[in-house]
């Protein structure tokens, strides 16, 4: 089968790549930019195909999509910093909508409808969750609190509408947090990560600095998340929305404090008021009951884990 990852240079993006690797009988093609950073997947040289591509252009889209003739596209490609998207809210919505309406168009042009396309949407959609909706369903209103999780709304309902309008094979992820090692250090729990190895190596002083910290979030693991990707594809219905998530939820100090629970150095906090959003989205932990009774998908990884093959990750980095 030949798989087609946007994004495979990025974290969920290399983890996918690891896990059809594993399936054996899989082709992976990639999607890179020439400016992109490959450190995540330098380990499989050899076993994949890069091609270089600007989704933003239809034409380059097009034409990686004759090269390669995917069955399975999984649509991994974002600007998916929420915070950056309040500094470069038109990027993020063109680098987001854009590159996905490219992506389907070559489809139609390519009369490759019987591809089937993964698109990995956000929670960020729902936004402003309220106490008693909790937890969360696909069926929840959708209240985007950032320019990032308007763009996700839009690739979403996109998503939707081509399969309606055309009949295409496409099915729509609303991931919840997830983590775990090659995480970018923007990210909270990465960015504890790093903060907490720099401070064991003697590099920084010892105290983190930190954002909001009663955040609440449903954080899963991504070698768990990306193999609900798969399923999504191969067990999923065409057109439907699917939530993947643990159905628990963390506050932001919980997680901060079971990192620490890994390091013997004693490190103190300091809130940094360039952490803290314009708007923050309080509540986010998801049902992914749907989901486990379509795919037979369940969470593997306990939090704990991850947190501490995370932490060691950056150990061996910084």
């Amino acid at each position: 089968m030949r798989a087609l990852i946007t994004g495979i240079t990025g974290f969920a993006g290399s983890h996918l790549a690891d896990y059809l690797l594993s399936l054996k009988d899989i082709q992976v093609s990639g999607v890179t930019r020439w400016r992109s950073r490959t450190e995540n997947i330098d380990h499989l040289k050899g076993q994949i195909t890069l091609v270089e591509c600007d989704l933003r252009d239809p034409f380059s889209v097009r034409d990686v999509l004759r090269k390669t003739r995917p069955e399975r596209i999984y649509h991994l490609a974002a600007q998916s910093y929420v915070p950056m998207s309040w500094v470069a809210p038109s990027e993020t919505l063109t680098t987001n909508l854009i590159g996905e309406v490219n992506i389907f168009e070559a489809l139609r042009q390519e009369a490759m409808l019987e591809t089937r396309v993964q698109l990995a949407c956000s929670s960020e959609e729902y936004g402003l969750v309220l106490p008693g909706e909790v937890p969360i369903k696909e069926t929840n209103p959708l209240r985007p609190l950032s320019p990032y999780g308007v763009s996700k709304v839009a690739q979403d309902f996109l998503g939707y509408q081509y399969h309606m309008s055309y009949n295409m094979f496409i099915v729509r992820t609303r991931g919840f947090n997830h983590t775990g090692p090659r995480r970018g250090e923007v990210f909270v729990t990465s960015n504890f990560a790093k903060q907490i190895a720099e401070i064991e190596k003697g590099r920084k002083e010892p105290v983190i600095h930190v954002g909001n910290l009663d955040a609440v979030r449903d954080f899963t693991d991504v070698r768990d998340t990306v193999r609900g990707y798969y399923l999504s594809l191969e067990k999923g219905v065409s057109g439907e929305v699917y939530n993947i998530c643990t159905g628990k939820g963390y506050k932001v100090r919980e997680v901060l404090d079971i990192l620490l629970s890994f390091s013997k150095a004693k490190i103190t906090t300091r809130q940094d008021e360039k952490r803290m959003r314009p708007s923050d989205v309080g509540l986010l932990v998801g049902d992914q009951t749907k989901f486990e009774k379509q795919t037979g998908w369940k969470p593997t990884f306990p939090f704990e884990k991850t947190m501490e093959d995370l932490l060691n990750y950056w150990r061996e980095r910084v």
